[in-house]
């Protein structure tokens, strides 16, 4: 999912303040990341019906960066690209 565009580059402020508090909604500890708890308790919600053997890869899918979190941008670029698959 990487690109050489910031993903916030065609969405209005708008928008980008709705996503957040999507993503602050999830990050149920408030350290600006998602872990993959986190990431489970997300996919209960918004895909009640995704099978655990899923879960990893679309969290590595998202995690672009490899550290094992899905920072705000991350998150944002598979909001705006991809969050209709789950």
């Amino acid at each position: 999912m990487t690109e050489s565009k910031s993903a916030s580059e065609d969405l209005s402020p708008e928008k980008i303040a709705e996503i957040r508090k999507e993503f602050d909604y999830f990050d149920s500890d408030n350290n600006g990341q998602i872990d993959l708890r986190e990431f489970i308790e997300m996919l209960t919600i918004l895909s009640p019906k995704t099978k655990a053997n899923h879960v990893q890869e679309g969290f590595n899918m998202i995690d672009d960066n490899g550290d094992g979190y899905i920072d705000f941008e991350e998150f944002l670029e598979w909001w705006q690209d991809c969050w209709w698959e789950y």
